[in-house]
């Protein structure tokens, strides 16, 4: 009779070949897990090549989640337990796991084949590599032929339901009920009766499995979480981008046109929004990323909410079109979720380091509003941020994500429309017979009306050739392109008058080290500081939303404070930016791997830079 231990957190990474279905067992978990009440983190990934050779360690795919019963900000420094389908995937994360770590380990996998292909000289569940660890060889393979042996499907066919194999398991090890994975498998394979009952039949003889072997004397439960009440559910980085729009969409009576080319890993948000056209969006999958962005502006001139979204690639393809859009003064936002570079470079791992093309990547001078998401929840309001923004400033906008914030997940409060600020639609009204429009006649911001084509008397250039103040007409005149040039920047750093102030997320208003972060640095950054403060540690946390421009209150915030520590997963850029607008000495890390930067590295670097600083004193 197994007992339970009771678990504040614990942290689970799936791994196997590309083709074992680790992503949906983890998603699956996820989605559990957020319905029994537990805070979460997490971190899909993806191998680079689309169908690397089975058994390799390039084919390895993982799914890692972090759980528990008080708040969850990483997906974690180090797994608990690791479930690994063969040699490849227990090589590629052996090094992860805590050294009194569990391993789950299909004995399968490790056969000869799998042994070579993987690196492996002998079977290491034989060397004495694992002792230390908790190891628990299943035959996954075998149980779950056995469990289907009166199915009339193929082995093949057979074979691939041995994910759900381990995810009934995994339901057992962690008290979990199978309901919400069942109702998922009735609906996916309503149309597949035999494959629906294979899934069903494997999943509950993993949880049977849990019962009837003596392997496991333990198993483990983690209490609800404390969260503030509402109503939540679990969402990943992408399609709480595309809710943000469709919730400016509503707020504003605008419907959302969203022009994209598909591109990794972007474009689950082109599949997200295609599942609203109830709520008026239409999607556009162009023929390049080109058409996209184009699409987007017509779609803009005509009065809608235009929308494009790429990655780093696509960006450097659309950056004419944001010129055009930045002379044109013309709502538009441009969706850029981030991974490694440059050109093709690693589509499925994350990075940072398109933030100096965000800011800077144009011809001429062509300032673009730059906002940035830091966890898959804060997706929503950005977007919602990033329309209100364009609209409300006549001008594109570009909302930097990335792939580690595109595909993790946590819970996610619902909000109410009453919750949501205003925006403000500012449509230019029909012109007088004896009146003479004039298209970039502007407001104290320097903003001008939105003229929607159709409207008497509205009827002005557009195109990419330098306009005349007011008028909008084609012009040369070189005081003119001067002038234009300013009002364009001037425009766009009076946005800073209409965002929040910058705040301390954690830590003292002064102190010996502020670590700034923008993007998916979030969770690491808050863990580390969190951690260092308790500790009686005279370090803060702020975490940038809003890029270009920075908020008012920044350079005075960063005054308060000796040092200023910069984490990134690039080679330092936004630490370029600070320390050439404010002229202080903040100070880079960086890390450029693929993968995001950990809790426990963070806390490192941060105290190594406090024992310096008492040294130095």
């Amino acid at each position: 009779m197994s007992v339970f231990e009771e678990k504040e957190r614990v942290v689970v990474k799936f791994a196997g070949d590309s083709g074992d279905g680790m992503q949906l067992v983890g998603s699956q978990f996820t989605n559990n897990t957020a319905l029994v009440g537990n805070d979460l983190g997490t971190f899909p990934d993806f191998p680079a090549e689309i169908r690397a050779p089975q058994g390799t360690l390039a084919g390895v795919s993982g799914f890692q989640i972090h759980f528990g019963s008080s708040e969850v900000y990483t997906p974690g420094d180090s797994y608990d337990v690791l479930v690994a389908m063969n040699a490849a995937a227990l090589k590629s994360n052996i090094y992860n796991v805590r050294k009194d770590g569990i391993l789950i380990l299909n004995t399968a996998g490790f056969d000869s084949k799998n042994l070579r292909l993987s690196g492996y000289q002998e079977n290491p569940m034989e060397t004495g590599e694992l002792d230390g660890y908790s190891v628990y060889p299943i035959d996954v393979t075998k149980l779950t032929r056995e469990a289907l042996k009166e199915n009339q499907l193929g082995t093949r066919d057979k074979d691939r339901s041995k994910n759900m194999f381990v995810l009934g398991f995994i339901y057992w090890l962690f008290n979990r009920k199978l309901e919400n994975t069942i109702d998922f498998l009735k609906r996916k394979f309503s149309k597949a009766p035999e494959v629906l009952d294979a899934n069903l039949k494997a999943l509950k003889a993993g949880h049977n499995y849990g019962n009837i072997t003596e392997a496991f004397s333990t198993r483990y439960s983690v209490k609800r979480a404390q969260m503030p009440p509402g109503k939540y559910r679990s969402i990943n980085g992408n399609p709480a981008i595309a809710m943000g729009l469709i919730a400016a969409s509503h707020k504003t009576k605008l419907p959302v046109f969203y022009g994209t080319y598909p591109i990794t890993p972007a474009s689950d948000i082109l599949h997200e929004l295609a599942r609203y056209k109830n709520f008026g969006v239409k999607t556009f999958q162009a023929e390049d990323e080109i058409a996209g962005i184009c699409a987007a502006i017509g779609a803009s001139y005509g009065g809608k909410i235009g929308v494009t979204g790429t990655s780093g690639p696509g960006m450097a393809l659309k950056t004419e079109a944001m010129g055009l859009a930045l002379m044109l003064e013309l709502p538009l936002v441009i969706i850029n979720i981030q991974r490694a570079g440059p050109s093709t470079g690693m589509p499925t791992k994350t990075e940072q380091a398109d933030l100096l093309q965000a800011v800077y990547g144009r011809n001429g001078e062509a300032p673009i509003p730059v906002l940035a998401c830091s966890t898959p929840s804060s997706c929503f309001n950005m977007a919602y941020q990033a329309v209100k923004i364009a609209l409300e400033h006549m001008t594109p906008v570009i909302l930097l994500s990335d792939g580690y914030i595109a595909n993790g997940a946590e819970p996610w409060r619902y909000p109410s429309s009453n919750d949501l600020d205003d925006i403000k639609v500012k449509l230019a009204k029909e012109v007088k017979e004896d009146e003479v429009y004039l298209p970039y006649q502007r407001n104290v911001d320097k903003v001008r009306e939105w003229a929607l084509p159709g409207t008497p008397g509205m009827e002005h250039r557009i195109g990419g050739l330098e306009k005349e103040d007011v008028t909008g007409n084609v012009s040369y005149d070189p005081d003119n392109h001067e002038n234009m040039v300013k009002i364009r920047a001037e425009k766009v750093e009076r946005i800073a008058n209409y965002i929040p102030l910058q705040e301390i997320d954690n830590g003292p208003d002064k102190g010996d080290v502020l670590v700034l972060g923008w993007g998916s640095t979030y969770g690491s950054i808050k863990s580390a500081v969190k951690e260092l403060v308790n500790e009686g540690k005279s370090v803060a946390h702020a975490h940038l939303h809003h890029i270009y421009p920075f908020p008012k209150n920044l350079g005075d915030m960063l005054a308060n404070y000796d040092k200023v520590l910069v984490p990134e997963i690039n080679n330092g850029q936004l630490v370029r930016l600070i320390r050439d607008k404010y002229l202080i000495p903040a100070i880079p890390y960086n890390k450029i791997k693929g993968v995001p930067i950990t809790k426990n590295e963070l806390k490192d670097q941060v105290e190594l830079l406090l024992t310096k600083e008492k040294e130095t004193v």
